[in-house]
């Protein structure tokens, strides 16, 4: 029997496969097992994702040259293969927190898309990456051949962002976001007067109605499980700053948790908080709110903070990243007009 449990790529940049062997099973290496039942792969990402622990049979961590046995259970965490378009260097500022040879951290500005698609295949991040690496005086000699995703934020969500350089980082990070070992906060300016911090366990999934946006559905088979933990930086009235810790990584969760609990992020258009939904109903308070939306072209949302280990040197990292120029001035704003209503 093979069961084969795959994560949508619009959730998370790695996958997990589990087999189990069956009761005849002859003694054959691990990789080529592997390699047999897993599409769109190669023996040398199979060894990587071993030479990282990455390969587990009966829960213990094993080499590649491991024998598969009758009746043993082999999984296996990879990132996931990389969509075949062609990425094209372009000279583009990004702003770098921290670089060496097996990775980079970049602060993503704000209005910018991570990862080329179909209709927009430039003035990304990973084509500015490009741009970046090959002018760099040296690269590792197991560069990955272009910059390696191991989470996305979203094009109008701005912080900070950790990109492997290199097929072995590559794989080892994936593992820690799958097993949820990072660490990883937010800072959001939502709708409400939100008095205490709290924590959201709803499965995401995309929308029935809108399959562009995503919804929250009760604990069962539709969607995938999503934990956020927030806690209350700044309360002002009919907007509250809140800093959120992801548990786990769902496509637009933090959005779509918060706009569940009757909290949407301000300005979010595809979320409902793009409308004026408190204050008073004055033309002073409608043009005070209006010109905060044109502060930002989305939802204010920044990724403040991200922790990890080291793929290389084993150390923990730590990186915090400074807010956008509009998110910074639009808490201001906020702090003004509280003090004076």
């Amino acid at each position: 029997m093979i069961e084969d449990v795959g994560l949508e790529p619009e959730d998370e940049l790695f996958e997990h496969h589990r087999f189990s062997a069956d009761p005849g099973q002859d003694l054959l290496r691990i990789d080529k097992f592997l390699l047999d039942r897993i599409p769109n792969t190669s023996r040398n990402k199979i060894q990587v994702a071993a030479r990282n622990g990455n390969v587990l049979v009966n829960g213990t961590v094993v080499k590649q040259n491991y024998r598969v046995k009758p009746h043993d259970v082999i999984s296996i965490v990879m990132p996931y293969p990389v969509r075949e378009i062609e990425l094209i260097a372009q000279d583009i500022p990004i702003q770098i927190v921290f670089e060496d040879d097996t990775l980079i951290v970049v602060n993503k500005s704000v209005n910018m898309v991570v990862h080329p698609g179909y209709g927009n295949y430039s003035g990304t991040l990973l084509n500015a990456l490009i741009f970046h690496f090959n002018n760099l005086p040296s690269m590792p000699k197991n560069y990955y051949g272009r910059p390696g995703l191991v989470h996305r934020i979203d094009k109008n969500t701005s912080g900070v962002l950790l990109v492997a350089k290199t097929e072995d980082a590559l794989t080892h990070l994936a593992k820690q976001f799958y097993d949820k070992t990072t660490e990883r906060t937010y800072w959001a300016l939502v709708w409400g007067d939100v008095k205490e911090g709290g924590t959201i366990t709803k499965h995401v999934g995309r929308s029935i109605k809108n399959r562009k946006v995503m919804a929250v559905f009760p604990d069962g088979d539709t969607g995938k499980h999503a934990v956020t933990h927030y806690s209350v930086l700044k309360n002002y009235g009919w907007a509250s700053l809140l800093e959120c810790r992801l548990e786990t990584g769902r496509t637009h969760q933090i959005r779509v948790h918060l706009q569940s609990i009757g909290h949407p992020l301000f300005n979010d258009p595809e979320y409902g908080g793009n409308k004026i939904l408190r204050g008073p109903n004055t033309s002073s308070h409608k043009k005070f709110i209006e010109s905060c939306f044109e502060l930002l072209p989305g939802q204010a949302l920044h990724a403040k903070t991200l922790g990890f280990i080291h793929p290389e040197t084993k150390a923990k990292m730590a990186f915090s990243s400074a807010l956008n120029d509009g998110m910074e001035t639009l808490i201001q704003r906020w702090e003004a007009y509280t003090m004076v209503n």
